[in-house]
């Protein structure tokens, strides 16, 4: 698929979710239940057993119905072996140009994370498609809010600490979609074997992000 395709894809759904370090034999129930809930995107973060071969088995498994790439990326060498298992996105927590210029070489969506106005506008020029910023929860939709005053230009996603409390705040300040954990990706359901629970939280976030989008559209108007 086309990259500005994928962009478009998971901008639309508005939701990234992030698994951090699961049992290798539970992430395929793991990546239905998100699909099934309206889910656009899959990461998959560096530090994950086998997280190459989860990464090309989801894909090849999923890959028309969800996104799937690798998070917590901090060195290059992650990222190639990521994106050399079919990762469609490399996420970071942190601004690291030589991963963006390398993740943008293989025509992959870059997200690298930030958190000042000047880590921002560095990553926007390095050419980062979107940029995470983190730690969302912590900075609150406020932040968001003023940053996009003067830096609206920026396709922003908050990451860390958004909740179904708060996502409609993020997207109403701005943000171009969310990165969603342990919110949406309930460590007691997946141990439960509970995937139901997975899918019905993450179309509960859908609809927080439609509401606060439709409220977007009429308060333009």
């Amino acid at each position: 698929m086309d990259k500005n395709l994928q962009i478009e894809r998971l901008i639309t759904s508005g939701l990234v979710a992030v698994i951090r370090r699961p049992e290798p034999e539970r992430v395929d129930k793991i990546a239905a239940a998100l699909a099934d809930g309206g889910v656009g995107a899959l990461e998959i973060t560096a530090d994950t057993p086998e997280v190459n071969r989860l990464i090309a088995d989801m894909k090849a498994k999923y890959g028309d119905r969800l996104l799937v790439g690798a998070g917590t990326v901090l060195k290059l060498t992650q990222a190639e072996q990521a994106i050399a298992a079919g990762a469609d996105f490399i996420f970071s927590p942190n601004l690291n140009e030589a991963i963006v210029d390398l993740t943008l070489k293989y025509g992959r969506i870059s997200i690298p994370g930030v958190m000042t106005p000047t880590e921002a506008v560095r990553g926007h020029e390095a050419g980062a498609d979107l940029l995470k910023v983190f730690p969302g929860g912590s900075l609150g939709a406020s932040y968001i809010k003023e940053l996009q005053g003067p830096l609206g230009h920026i396709r922003m996603m908050p990451t860390g600490g958004v909740t179904l409390a708060n996502v409609g705040s993020f997207i109403a300040a701005g943000s171009v979609a969310v990165g969603l954990g342990s919110a949406l990706v309930d460590r007691k359901a997946v141990e439960k074997g509970d995937y139901g629970k997975i899918t019905e939280t993450a179309r509960q976030f859908a609809k927080e992000v439609s509401k606060a989008r439709l409220n977007n559209t009429k308060g333009a108007k």
